[in-house]
C-alpha cells in the first residue's frame, strides 16, 4: 500500500501579487525543512499558489517516524550498588525514570570510569502527531514584512484566513493554524464557484479546484496566460510584448485567466513608446502589442479573471480604463514640450534633493563639476558633458515624470531632441541613471558614463556625508545599487580612473562636513569590488583579492589586472613556493620591525647566501620596478622568480636573528627590501602559507 500523501492549504483574502510566488516557495521550503527535521520520509513536493490560497502537496509521507535508539547514562557504577552488590537509591530512582527495573540496565564504559546506563528503543511518533507543529512553523517563517490583524482576534497574517485545509491521506489532521480549526473544504473561483468544495483526498485537490475554475498550479496558469496572450496579440495582427515580471504579476492576480485584446486611439501612437508602455503595462498591467515593423500597435491584451458571458462589454470596459490615462499622457507630453527642457532646469532650484544637501540645482552644480573632470581624464570633449549636465535633472519638474517617474531620463532624451540639443547631449541625459538594476545595460556614449559615474558617486558621496549609509537590509537611497554601478562602468567599459581621488574630490564638494567620510565611502564600494572581482577573475580566491586590495591599487580596473597577474603567478610551482617565503619573510618583520630608510650594507654581510640573494635583489629589482611602472603586472611577478633560489638558499643557511645587532639589523633589512619588491603587485604575506 502507497504511502499517504498531504495537502495543507490556507485560503485567504487575496495576497500581495508580488510576493505570491516568494510566500509559495518559502511555504514549501517550509514544509520540506520541518518532515525532514523530524526524519519523516517524504517524496516529490508539489506547490499552488493563486491569489486567494497558497497550499502545498507532500507525496508518499512515512506514516510514522522512525524509531530511535536512546542511550541514558545514570549514576557512576560506584554509586550504583553497595559493597555487597545491592542497588542504591540512585540506581533505584535512575531505573524508574527510564520505566525499567535495574536488572534492565546496563553498564557503560568511558574513560572516567564506569556508569549505570539504559539502552532501549523509543518508537517513532505517528506522522500525524506532528503535522500540526510542523504546519503552524512553516506558516510562522512566510517571508512576510507586514502582517495584519482581523476580527476580534490576536492572530497575525498576511491577509485574513478564511479556511485551513490539512489533509494526511483521507484522514483530516487535527490541528489549530492561525485560530481556526483543519478541515477538509475549501473554495473554488470567487465568481464561477463560490460553494464550499470538499477536497477528498490530496491527490484530488488539483482536479477539484480545476473543476470550480481555479487553475491553482502557478506555472501551469503562468503557462496558460503566455500562451493566451500570445494568440490574442496575433489575432490582433501583432506581436504581445510579455514582459517576465508583468507576466507573474497578472498571474498572481487570476485564478481562471481569460486573455482578451482591446484598443485605443490611434493618435495616441504619436506619444514616445516608452510613455504608452509605461501607461498599458506599468499602471493598467496589459500587454503592449507591437507590430510587424516593431512598432506599437494601438491594440493590448488583457488577461481577466472569468469567462464573462458578453467578453465585448469586458473589452470595452478595459478600453474606457485606459483611454483617460493615455489622454493625461499626451496632455503631459503636450504641455512639458510647450515649456522646455531648458526652463524646466531653470526651477531645479525649488526641488530638494535633500535637506541637509540643497536642492536639484545645488546637485546638478555638483555633478557638472565632477562630470567634466571625469570626461577630461578620459579624454572626451567637454562641451557635451558640459550641456548634458545642465541638463540632466530638468525632466524631474516635467508633468510627465511627475506621473511616471520611472521615465526620468527618458523623457530627458526625447524633450531634449524636441528642444533641438544634439543627439549626443540628449543620449548622455538618458543615459545618466544606467545601470539601474542589476544586468542593465551601460551607458554607451563619453558623455553618458561620465555622467552617470559622477551622479551616483555625488549622490554616495553626499548620502555618506550625512551619515546615512545602508544598515544591514535597508538601504533607501540604493547606494549598494549605486555603487555597484560605478563599479560596472570602470570595470566593464571599460575607465581607468582614479577611484580614490574621485571620491575624496565628492566628498569635498559636499555641504556637509564629516570626518572619515571618503575612507568610510572607500571601504564600502571596496566591499561591492571583492563580490565583483570574484564573479569577474575565474578561480580568484579570497585571500588573492585580499592581497590585490591591500596594495591600494589607483582603480577597479588596477585591481583588476594585478588579481589576473597574481592568479596566473600562483598556479605555477615557482609562484606559490615564492608566495610563502615571502608570507615567512613578513611574519619575521612583524615580530622585528626594522626601520625604512635604514640602508643594506654589504660590508656587513658574512655570508655568502646573503651575499647572493642582495646580488640577486639588485639585478632583479630594475626589471621589476619598470615593469611596475608600465603595468605589466604578470612581468612584474615573473621577474620576482629569479629570487627564489637564491631565498631558499638564504633561510637555509643564515641566522636572521644575529647575536650581532648590526648583522641583524642589516638581514632584515635586506629581507624588507625583497618583501617589499615580491610585494609591489599585491601583498603575498596574506595568502596562505
Amino acid at each position: 500500500m502507497a504511502a499517504p500523501d498531504l495537502l495543507f492549504e490556507l485560503l485567504t483574502e487575496e495576497l500581495p501579487p508580488r510576493s505570491l510566488e516568494a510566500l509559495s516557495i518559502a511555504l514549501a521550503e517550509g514544509f520540506a525543512a520541518g518532515l525532514d527535521s523530524a526524519a519523516i520520509g517524504h517524496g516529490r513536493i508539489r506547490r499552488f499558489a493563486t491569489p486567494r490560497r497558497l497550499a502545498v502537496l507532500v507525496e508518499h509521507c512515512a506514516e510514522r517516524q522512525p524509531d530511535r535508539t536512546i542511550e541514558r547514562r545514570g549514576p557512576p557504577r560506584t554509586a550504583a550498588y553497595t559493597t555487597d552488590g545491592q542497588p542504591t537509591q540512585a540506581a533505584l530512582a535512575f531505573a524508574r525514570s527510564c520505566g525499567v527495573a535495574v536488572t534492565d540496565l546496563v553498564e557503560i564504559a568511558t574513560e572516567k570510569g564506569a556508569w549505570l546506563g539504559y539502552r532501549g528503543i523509543e518508537p517513532g511518533a505517528a506522522t500525524i502527531e506532528r503535522l500540526g507543529a510542523i504546519a503552524e512553523h512553516a506558516v510562522a517563517a512566510l517571508p512576510a514584512a507586514r502582517r495584519m490583524r482581523w476580527g476580534a482576534g490576536e492572530v497575525e497574517f498576511v491577509r485574513p484566513v478564511h479556511r485551513v485545509v490539512m489533509l494526511f491521506g483521507d484522514e483530516v489532521v487535527p490541528c489549530t493554524i492561525l485560530g481556526l480549526p483543519a478541515g477538509r473544504e475549501t473554495a473554488g473561483h470567487r465568481f464561477h464557484a463560490p460553494r464550499p468544495i470538499r477536497i477528498r483526498t490530496p491527490r484530488s485537490y488539483p482536479g477539484a479546484l480545476r473543476r470550480a475554475k481555479v487553475l491553482a498550479d502557478f506555472g501551469e496558469r503562468r503557462e496558460r496566460i503566455r500562451a493566451e496572450v500570445a494568440a490574442a496579440g496575433e489575432q490582433a495582427g501583432g506581436h504581445a510584448l510579455i514582459e517576465a515580471a508583468l507576466l507573474d504579476e497578472v498571474t498572481a492576480l487570476v485564478e481562471w485567466p481569460v486573455a482578451v485584446a482591446g484598443r485605443f486611439e490611434e493618435r495616441y501612437r504619436r506619444l514616445p513608446r516608452e510613455v504608452i508602455v509605461a501607461t498599458v503595462q506599468d499602471h493598467q498591467r496589459y500587454f503592449p502589442v507591437q507590430t510587424p515593423d516593431g512598432a506599437l500597435s494601438a491594440s493590448f491584451v488583457t488577461v481577466a479573471n472569468l469567462v464573462s458571458r458578453d467578453p465585448q462589454r469586458v473589452r470595452e470596459g478595459n478600453e474606457r480604463v485606459v483611454r483617460p490615462r493615455l489622454a493625461d499622457a499626451e496632455f503631459f507630453w503636450n504641455q512639458d514640450r510647450k515649456r522646455g527642457l531648458a526652463d524646466c532646469a531653470a526651477r531645479l532650484g525649488e526641488v530638494t534633493f535633500q535637506g541637509k544637501l540643497g536642492s536639484y540645482a545645488d546637485k546638478t552644480a555638483r555633478v557638472r563639476a565632477l562630470a567634466l573632470e571625469i570626461e577630461r581624464a578620459t579624454g572626451g570633449g567637454a562641451s557635451t558633458v558640459e550641456r548634458a549636465a545642465a541638463l540632466a535633472k530638468a525632466d524631474l519638474v516635467t508633468a510627465m515624470v511627475g506621473e511616471f517617474p520611472e521615465l526620468q531620463g527618458t523623457m530627458g532624451r526625447y524633450y531634449a531632441l524636441d528642444a533641438g540639443e544634439p543627439p549626443a547631449v540628449a543620449d548622455a541625459i538618458e543615459e545618466q541613471y544606467r545601470p539601474r538594476f542589476a544586468g542593465d545595460a551601460l551607458p554607451r556614449t563619453s558623455a553618458g558614463r561620465a555622467l552617470a559615474l559622477a551622479d551616483k558617486v555625488d549622490t554616495l558621496a553626499g548620502i555618506f556625508a550625512i551619515g546615512e549609509k545602508p544598515t544591514g537590509a535597508k538601504d533607501p537611497f540604493g547606494l549598494r545599487r549605486a555603487a555597484l554601478g560605478v563599479l560596472r562602468i570602470l570595470l566593464e567599459t571599460p575607465l581607468d580612473l582614479d577611484l580614490t581621488g574621485l571620491l575624496e574630490r565628492a566628498v569635498a564638494a559636499q555641504p556637509v562636513v564629516r570626518a572619515g567620510t571618503a575612507a568610510d565611502l572607500l571601504t564600502f564600494i571596496a566591499d561591492r569590488l571583492r563580490g565583483v572581482l570574484a564573479e569577474r577573475v575565474a578561480a580568484a580566491t579570497g585571500d588573492a583579492i585580499e592581497a590585490v586590495l591591500a596594495v591600494a591599487p589607483r582603480s577597479p580596473l588596477d585591481a583588476e589586472a594585478r588579481l589576473v597577474a597574481l592568479q596566473e603567478f600562483l598556479s605555477s610551482a615557482d609562484g606559490a613556493v615564492l608566495a610563502a617565503a615571502n608570507k615567512r619573510i613578513g611574519n619575521l618583520l612583524r615580530k622585528a620591525p626594522v626601520a625604512s630608510g635604514r640602508p643594506v650594507d654589504p660590508a656587513v654581510f658574512a655570508e655568502s647566501a646573503e651575499r647572493r640573494l642582495h646580488a640577486r635583489y639588485l639585478e632583479v629589482a630594475p626589471h621589476v620596478g619598470r615593469a611596475l611602472a608600465a603595468r605589466r603586472y604578470a612581468d612584474a611577478l615573473g621577474a620576482g622568480r629569479a629570487l627564489r633560489t637564491d631565498v631558499d638558499a638564504f633561510f637555509d643557511s643564515v641566522l636572521v636573528m644575529d647575536p650581532d645587532p648590526v648583522r641583524r639589523e642589516n638581514r632584515l633589512a635586506l629581507l624588507r627590501d625583497v618583501h617589499a619588491l615580491l610585494g609591489g603587485v599585491a601583498d603575498l604575506s596574506r595568502l596562505p602559507g
